[in-house]
């Protein structure tokens, strides 16, 4: 343990001792929540005494619901090419959780992470004893990869990402950061940029491979038309209604696209425009903007009620997992949290769909998925709300036109699919899995 390390420990703890009694206080009025807190401080973890010693065991961990996504895709590929090896599966959000426990049900043990404390996660450790810690994307804790190189359990990160943003604040923190991945026994990077930037931080480059992005080949890329047909009957659109989607949206941008709205709504006739908060407690601001400047408005909630149909030209969205999915009915979709600077969201939902996609040019989050999008021609960037209205209303206008480029969104999702397959193999290699 360095000088750095020890200061990062110091100060955990410290914050930890300030804050944890007021925490634990109001846990105790709530029996889930202080089980969740007493799961992540590493107390009343359940015993793994009956799995077989004999068989690697791993822990993935995957933040919210994007990451679980990743990680069932390259858990999929892994079942395929190896024989099945117990799964621990680990959560920070709430969200993901219940994505995990849903999605992974049978499968794997599903618990919330342990919080980067030295004795939480010893105690985590001590209790699962796992083979191989594979952390999705880039959560970077140092104690608790110290403490799994202590213990000799191997280390991963699959699909591994670092945007432009989180470069800048991890190099202020590198002489942390150098020690803690020279423990890591390896790299599974997203994009050769993602790669660049973790050798930056001080990960050994001979450890660090681009294998592409395991979302690509995410099993909810399906369509299931039927579920496409019921959301029509639920928004009352059709084939050859003219739908705009704006997901995703945070900050200003919920002013911005209630203008954006204004804008199309005399250029497009019969438009329906669908908004989606990127946090559902921002859609009741939203509903106050609206009614603010005269906008008929419904929340998604109350369609489908006692047979109630759309009746309103705007939709807000009040529920949580379905916006994937109403892409679906689309003809053009936003991707917000990129007119302002805010890194932007993941454009490759939408592609999924065959949906041409418009987003501002805060985009540092997600470069690689933007490149990718550009380079066949399904996304376009617009540069302020003048262009997006501008943009919008043409596709919405010329639907041929919109479903070609749809077309080339999809297509770029297809050219990338087989990540989680190389991702899997990485695994499989660091733990010596014979085949199949």
């Amino acid at each position: 343990m360095n000088i750095f390390h020890f200061t990062y420990n110091f100060l955990a703890t410290a914050l930890s001792l300030a804050v944890l009694p007021a925490v634990w206080m109001q846990a105790r009025r709530d029996p889930a929540r202080k089980a969740v807190l007493a799961q992540r401080l590493g107390y009343c973890l359940p015993s793994r005494d009956g799995l077989n010693p004999a068989r690697p065991r791993i822990w993935i961990h995957a933040v919210s619901v994007g990451e679980v996504k990743a990680a069932e895709a390259v858990v999929n590929a892994l079942d395929i090419a190896c024989r099945k090896v117990p799964i621990l599966l680990t959560t920070t959000t709430m969200a993901g959780q219940r994505y995990a426990r849903r999605q992974f049900h049978g499968r794997a043990t599903v618990e919330y992470a342990p919080v980067d404390l030295w004795t939480a996660i010893g105690r985590f450790l001590s209790v699962h004893r796992p083979d191989l810690l594979v952390c999705m994307e880039t959560e970077i804790w140092p104690n608790w990869i110290f403490r799994a190189h202590g213990a000799g359990i191997k280390t991963v990160f699959l699909n591994g990402r670092i945007s432009a943003r989180s470069i800048r604040s991890y190099m202020k923190i590198r002489p942390l950061m150098k020690p803690t991945l020279e423990k890591v026994n390896a790299f599974s990077m997203i994009s050769a940029m993602d790669a660049r930037r973790i050798i930056s931080l001080g990960a050994p480059a001979h450890r660090v491979q681009v294998n592409g992005n395991a979302k690509m080949d995410a099993q909810d890329w399906a369509v299931d038309d039927a579920l496409i047909e019921n959301l029509k009957r639920t928004y009352a659109v059709d084939d050859h209604t003219p739908v705009f989607i704006a997901g995703s949206v945070r900050g200003a941008e919920m002013d911005i696209l209630m203008d954006v709205y204004g804008r199309l709504a005399v250029q497009v006739p019969g438009m329906v425009f669908i908004i989606a908060p990127r946090h559902i407690e921002n859609s009741p601001g939203i509903a106050a903007r609206a009614s603010a400047k005269g906008i008929d408005w419904q929340y998604r909630t109350q369609l489908g009620k006692t047979g109630r149909a759309r009746h309103s030209p705007v939709v807000i969205l009040d529920t949580i997992g379905e916006l994937h999915h109403l892409y679906g009915i689309a003809t053009v979709v936003f991707c917000g949290a990129s007119l302002v600077p805010l890194g932007g969201q993941n454009v490759l939902e939408a592609a999924a769909w065959a949906k041409p996609i418009l987003y501002g040019p805060s985009m540092e989050d997600f470069e690689e998925a933007r490149t990718l999008l550009e380079t066949f021609g399904g996304g376009m960037c617009v540069k302020d709300e003048v262009e997006l209205t501008e943009r919008a209303a043409y596709l919405l206008t010329h639907p041929c036109e919109a479903r070609r480029l749809g077309c080339l969104a999809k297509k770029a999702i297809l050219s990338s699919q087989g990540a989680a397959g190389r991702h899997a193999r990485m695994i499989a290699d660091l733990l010596h899995l014979p085949p199949a």
